[in-house]
């Protein structure tokens, strides 16, 4: 059972930047798709980006051109890199990951709040 840890969120201004890590306990090598998910409060989770294993990237239409997914697979650890941050971005923001023959895996959650 591979173990999923966010970490890099936190409270920032509106235009702000933050960088969520994704900490994986198991190699993502071999992972299928790494991603990004958020939930915003009443709102069911959304896709936010996603990275496969060899290298395509796919987002969501209301972060493309801010955010950026990457993976390190040396350090078993997907990024998102988010820029021009706004309000409407706040939400927990979850990583999951896709290996093959197994059930998605979730992380906890890491909670990023935009101020304006």
């Amino acid at each position: 059972q591979v173990q999923l840890v966010e970490s890099g969120g936190g409270l920032v201004q509106a235009g702000g930047s933050l960088r969520l890590s994704c900490a994986a306990s198991g190699s993502i090598f071999v992972a299928n798709v790494m991603g990004w998910y958020r939930q915003a409060p009443g709102k069911q989770r959304e896709l936010v980006a996603t990275v496969t294993r060899d290298g395509s990237t796919n987002y969501a239409d209301s972060v493309k051109g801010r955010f950026s997914i990457s993976r390190d697979n040396a350090k078993n650890t997907v990024y998102l890199q988010m820029n021009s941050l706004k309000p409407e971005d706040t939400a927990v923001y979850y990583c999951a990951g896709d290996w093959p023959f197994t059930s998605r895996h979730w992380g906890q959650g890491t909670q990023v709040t935009v101020s304006s």
